[in-house]
């Protein structure tokens, strides 16, 4: 029972005139007066970060009819946040969004991950606004590609050294390749995960190393080639 205070029970009544209804929100092809969380639905992407700013978190979201039904948490920076992300992807999954905001995700950057998403998805922000039906749930592994593996780019650099490139999308960079004036025309790399996955169908590890080397640039061209690693 709803309990008024005098001074609002002594009002006269006032009715009211126009229905001022939300407005509407684009989501999978189309616009909808969001009024509550099952009539969210929306795929989108989003960035967290933690309080000292020591690492970040990409949280993709796949949301029908206001349920969470596909989720991936890509991390950087902060080991402690992987384990935390294997736990937040078993939390996430399954819950509303409304849920999964009030819902200690483990993490502080998935955590402020989540809040992000939450606005731009209640908002009609999201990469499936104009997508009929929106994305299939799965859609969340191609940003992965073939190799389920993130795409990571580390590059590291002193003034007195230089540029190191470390990781590109392609995989691991085992060498720089340098012209005559000791600038960078290329690179060698081996992708891990092709890696992994030749050895998992039989290959022997030096076979599969081989397999999965390739290189980009004019490194054919290169006076030096350096172990960014080490040299």
């Amino acid at each position: 029972m709803m309990i008024y205070s005098k001074e609002v029970e002594l009002m006269c009544p006032v009715a009211k005139g126009a229905k001022h209804e939300p407005a509407p929100i684009p989501e999978e092809g189309k616009w909808v007066h969001a009024k509550q969380i099952g009539d969210i639905s929306g795929f989108t992407h989003g960035v967290g970060w933690c309080a000292p700013q020591q690492g970040a978190c990409k949280l993709t979201l796949n949301v029908k009819e206001g349920v969470i039904e596909e989720a991936l948490i890509e991390t950087i920076g902060c080991s402690g946040m992987t384990h935390s992300a294997a736990m937040a992807a078993e939390i996430l999954q399954g819950k509303t969004i409304l849920e999964a905001l009030n819902t200690d995700l483990v993490c502080d950057a998935i955590n402020t991950a989540m809040r992000e998403l939450f606005l731009q998805i209640v908002y009609g922000r999201t990469q499936s606004a104009f997508s009929d039906d929106g994305l299939v749930v799965g859609a969340g592994l191609e940003d992965l590609g073939k190799g389920l593996r993130s795409q990571v780019g580390t590059m590291y650099a002193t003034k007195k050294k230089g540029v190191r490139y470390l990781e590109m999308a392609e995989g691991y960079v085992t060498g720089l390749a340098l012209d005559e004036d000791d600038e960078v025309i290329g690179y060698q790399f081996v992708s891990l995960g092709k890696m992994t996955d030749f050895i998992k169908n039989g290959d022997d590890p030096n076979t599969a190393w081989e397999k999965a080397k390739g290189q980009y640039g004019r490194v054919d061209d290169a006076v030096k080639i350096i172990d960014p690693r080490k040299e």
